[in-house]
Order: structure tokens, then sequence, then C-alpha cells
């Protein structure tokens, strides 16, 4: 082989070695965690607002911020007549290409979602960064507020939001939304969409100046927003959401306060461990009509007065309250739907199709009138257990001898 030919071959694989065409450094990247939507200044514009994380500031191994040198997160924003016009703005004032692929959360301001979401939901459905299971949410305060707000314990905001929602099963607070969840109910001919909901209160404390109340915004759960197409048009609240999870998520646990069986001023506290829930269609003379089951474990947590789960009548007495507050809260989230909203956000059509597709065809173009007259039967079943081999509450010894 000539030198010059042998000159070529290395010189041709050295090109293969000299990195990769296009690429884009991380340090090139602007990393959005989390983005707001407001509406405009100006009528008919959007007002976008993006959380961006600052890596030399950003959390270290300890959880603190490494870099004390500024803040974890660069927050900007930016408006226009659509998203994406808002979004071109905010490149023309940061110094790195915004990224959207790491993005937690999504959180629309009322407002604004009761005059329509359907850009917004065909934009983020659309754009080939962003992940379809990021959550998104209303909420009553301006979204650059929440996207913006330092929470005490996670230094990113977007990461704080998200992981709100990992514990939403023992709070029972809000619905856990993605945009996948989003866009499967508004292209569904008969379910409505529904989406969780977040506020900003006052639940934090400065540990350099404390003070008796709190002083210091945090983001919470806060109920749902209920839509009917893509326009808001109620909500069911954080108390209210434990019956609505039932049917969306089958709620795994949550906690019920009740009175005591020997004085109604006193109370104790159970948490669900198990539940079963199914829904039932049925279809007689063409009325349509639901029968909702629900059974549950529960277990005693928190006992404020004498109390023995050995006495089987005082063990009844505890599980019919228990059953008459979890019908109620049932049955408060059917009343939303089909009485006071009179949308489908429960999915019941999609129950209902799934049984009867034959009758389905027939009434699905007059879905809106035939779900608010559905006759709904509600069943609840609860079996109280012990969490422990306590059977008395925890007393002085004069007062348990009382209780023998």
């Amino acid at each position: 082989m000539s030198r010059i030919k042998l000159f070529l071959i290395l010189m041709g694989m050295l090109s293969l070695l000299s990195g990769c065409l296009g690429k884009t450094e991380i340090n090139d990247l602007g990393i959005v965690m989390a983005v707001g939507l407001d509406k405009g200044e100006k009528e008919g514009t959007i007002q976008i607002t993006a959380q961006i994380v600052r890596p030399a500031d950003a959390r270290g191994s300890t959880g603190a911020p490494s870099g004390q040198t500024g803040e974890p997160i660069w927050s900007i924003t930016a408006s226009g007549d659509s998203i994406f016009d808002a979004i071109r703005h905010l490149g023309s004032s940061a110094s790195r290409r915004i990224y959207w692929a790491h993005n937690f959360a999504v959180v629309i301001n009322e407002d604004l979602a009761k005059e329509g979401i359907n850009d917004i939901i065909d934009f983020f459905t659309r754009n080939h960064q962003l992940r379809m299971q990021t959550l998104v949410m209303v909420t009553p305060d301006p979204a650059s507020e929440v996207v913006s707000t330092i929470t005490g314990i996670e230094v990113i905001p977007g990461q704080a939001i998200n992981d709100l929602f990992l514990y939403n099963n023992f709070t029972a607070s809000a619905p856990q939304t993605q945009i996948i969840d989003l866009q499967k109910s508004y292209l569904n001919e008969t379910t409505q969409p529904v989406l969780a909901r977040v506020s900003l209160n006052k639940h934090g404390i400065s540990n350099k100046k404390p003070t008796a109340e709190p002083t210091i915004n945090q983001i919470e759960l806060d109920g749902a927003g209920v839509f009917k197409g893509d326009k808001m048009i109620g909500k069911v609240s954080a108390e209210d959401t434990m019956g609505l999870l039932f049917f969306l998520e089958n709620a795994k646990s949550a906690a019920v306060v009740t009175s005591c069986p020997s004085n109604k001023d006193q109370s104790m506290t159970v948490e669900l461990k198990t539940e079963n829930f199914h829904v039932t269609p049925t279809y007689k003379n063409n009325q349509v009509g639901f029968n909702v089951k629900l059974k549950s474990v529960v277990q005693l947590v928190e006992a404020g007065c004498p109390f023995s789960i050995a006495k089987e009548q005082q063990v009844q007495q505890i599980e019919e309250q228990i059953e008459n507050k979890l019908k109620e809260k049932i049955e408060k989230t059917l009343q939303l739907a089909q009485e006071e909203y009179k949308a489908d956000f429960l999915e019941l059509g999609e129950i209902f199709k799934n049984r009867y597709p034959a009758e389905w065809k027939k009434i699905v173009s007059k879905w809106d009138e035939e779900f608010p007259n559905a006759k709904v039967n509600t069943q609840v079943d609860v079996k109280l257990t012990s969490s422990s081999l306590l059977y008395l509450p925890t007393k002085p010894k004069n007062e348990e001898e009382d209780t023998q």
C-alpha cells in the first residue's frame, strides 16, 4: 500500500473521531422545569413564564444550593399572540436555547382556562420535546407566581410541584393529571376533562424570623378544575376530591374523621388502607343507570376517646358512620357532575359504552341529556380493623381503669 493511500485512510478515520455533527452542549441549553400560562396584558394575547434551572446554583448532594451565588432558578416571562409566538419572545432575552424535555409541570391560570385551552392542548401535544407524562393543572393565582415560588424543602419549584403528586394517594386532595390524560378526555366524544388544581397559601414559617402565624407562600393541592369542552366551568373542592378520585384513580389511602360512639364531642380517625370500587352500568326501559359499589378496609389510627375494637357493637357503629361519610362524598361528586355542572368528567359514558355498545350508538349523540338523568345507586361497605395491638386509647392509669 502506498504512503499516499495510507495517509488518506488515516485521515478518514480521524474524521470519524472528531465529534458529532449538530451536537448541542448542555451548557447551551436553558432547561425548563415548569411553565406558567396567564392572560397577557393586551387583549387576545397570552403570557408564558418559564422556570429555568441554574445548574451552578441548583442543589448539591445535601439538598442545599451548592453555588451560593444566586437563586437556583431563573424565571423569565414574555407575551405573544400565540404560545409559540410568546416562546419566541422568550428566546430573544434568554442567553441559552429554551429546552422543554425536562419540564415537570404546566400551570394554567383559571381566567385563561375559562376562555378555553384548545391552543394549549394543541401546542403541548404537538411539540416533540415535551413529554406526555408532564403534569398539567389550573390555579386561581397568577401562574407566573406559582412556577416561581421557592418551596421550603425542594430547591427547584418545578420538582416541588411534581413531588406533591407523589403522595397524592395519602392526601386525596387533587387528581394526578398529565397531558396525555387531558388529551384523552378532550378528544373523547363524551368524557369531559378534569385537571388538578393548585393554589398558593401561607404555610411556610421563616427560620430567620419565626412568627406565630405562617408568612411564606407555599404551593398546595387544592381540588380539581372541571371543564366542558376546552373551557373551565367549575371546581371540585379539596374536601370533596376524595369522591372524585374513587372514579378516576381508585384512591388508595385517605383519612376520615368521625365522632366517637360514646361521646359525639370527641373524635377518632381511620385511614383507608384498601378499597374495591366498581361501577356497573344498567339499561332498563330505555333508562340509563349505574350501580356504584365501594368496599373498603379502614384502620383505626387515632382514638380520642375510650374505645375498644374488641366490642362488636362499637365497631359496627363506627363502620356505619364511616360508610355514611364515604357515601356522602361519592354522592356529592355525582351531584356536582349531574346537577351542577352537567358534565361527565367521571367517565361514566365510557363505562356504559363498554357494557352496552349497541345501545350506546343510539344515545351517544344525546349523552348531554341522558347523563344528568341517569339513575345512580350507591352502596358502601366498610370493615374496621386495628393498626396495632392497642385496643384502648393511650390514657393515664386512673382513666384507663375507669374505662374497663
